[in-house]
């Protein structure tokens, strides 16, 4: 039995999504919800089932529905870090064919930017690097990208090119917090933070919340938005502790992807638009590599001359994605709906002509836990 095609996306919003004035990271997840289950003509009496993730509270998918005042009979609280939500979509898909629940919300909600920078987390600390100082996540992934110069001859330079195209892609937002083009001189030239990764390869400290709906395919036909199709997932992990990670420039977003492509029975040169993590530039080009856009190794050639960029040959983080637009603790709810914006032809100037098919792909803590999926703006043949 597969779930290809078998739910929809019907409603998605986001809000607050550099800095929030007064909201709770509950409080943003509830207007998200909210305004979702409006774009989908739902209200949170049809909802009945709540996935979710968070670093703020032990107990997300109870303070959620307290919150919002519901009583949802079906709930999934998988945290593997900012994967966590692209591993919900199909989890919703599973369940809604199941007849576990029949209207999902997925939610996120942080805080972390008005927090001052403060990390708020319910992680427990590793008793296999902490003792040794390695600060987290930025220690792990400088190693990273040591690993990949010395592996590859990645240069400093090759990294930056993924910095300029995610600000060039925010420009063409209506809400780019940083409304200046990037040069790749201004990113080398910015302060090392854990050497080689400079300021500008590091992503955003923002706030905010987002929801997407899902229904069932058949239900979504009656609704009045344009539903978007979830026709593949997959996922994959291997370690939990940087320590324990096998081997530095590679990771199992290799496996998750493949899987996900053929659930969804289509391949990388049919995608139109891809939405990765890129929570340093590093991890965003081990993972276009092991995405299969281009050889091991071979990222830094790849990324180039613009081929990232607006106007490029890879239409990649459409909205500059959390290296120049959103990144509140955990992205992946963000690029879900930067997805869905695209295939429901609703991104603006930034709007990639003619999107069918988009890749969303989401990465949890030091490239450990992996999750992807395919979406589309026509349902399965």
């Amino acid at each position: 039995m597969s779930i290809r095609g078998t739910a929809a996306i019907v409603g998605a919003a986001q809000v607050d999504t550099f800095r929030t004035e007064g909201r709770s990271p509950v409080g943003l997840m509830a207007v998200s919800v909210t305004r979702a289950l409006a774009d989908a003509g739902l209200t949170l009496a049809d909802v009945d089932g709540v996935f979710t993730s968070s670093s703020y509270y032990a107990f997300p998918s109870l303070t959620l529905s307290e919150y919002l005042g519901i009583h949802p009979r079906f709930v999934d609280t998988t945290a593997i870090g900012g994967a966590s939500f692209v591993a919900h979509l199909g989890h919703a898909a599973a369940a809604i064919q199941a007849g576990l629940c029949e209207v999902a919300v997925v939610a996120y909600g942080s805080t972390q930017r008005s927090d001052a920078g403060k990390l708020v987390s319910m992680a427990e600390s590793s008793p296999y690097e902490a003792p040794y100082g390695l600060i987290h996540p930025i220690g792990a992934f400088g190693m990273v990208a040591n690993r990949h110069m010395a592996q590859y001859g990645t240069t400093s330079e090759q990294l930056a090119e993924l910095a300029v195209a995610a600000r060039a892609w925010s420009l063409l937002t209506d809400d780019a917090p940083y409304p200046a083009p990037l040069t790749i001189d201004e990113v080398v030239s910015s302060p090392v933070i854990a050497s080689p990764l400079h300021k500008l390869d590091c992503c955003l400290v923002t706030d905010g919340g987002g929801a997407v709906v899902l229904v069932s395919a058949e239900r979504a036909r009656d609704l009045r938005s344009d539903p978007v199709y979830l026709l593949g997932t997959g996922e994959a992990q291997n370690h939990r502790n940087f320590s324990q990670m096998p081997d530095l420039t590679s990771t199992e977003a290799s496996r998750s992807s493949a899987r996900a492509l053929e659930m969804a029975g289509v391949t990388l040169g049919e995608i139109d638009t891809v939405h990765v993590y890129d929570a340093f530039t590093i991890s965003l080009l081990v993972l276009l590599e092991d995405l299969g856009f281009c050889a091991k190794g071979e990222g830094g050639a790849f990324v180039e001359g613009g081929r990232v960029a607006p106007g490029g040959e890879l239409a990649l983080n459409t909205n500059g994605a959390g290296l120049s637009h959103v990144h509140p603790g955990m992205l992946g709810m963000f690029l879900i709906i930067e997805a869905v914006q695209q295939l429901r032809g609703a991104a603006g100037r930034r709007q990639v002509p003619d999107a069918r098919l988009s890749l969303v792909h989401g990465m949890g803590l030091t490239l450990a836990a992996h999750a992807t999926a395919v979406l589309s703006n026509q349902p399965p043949a």
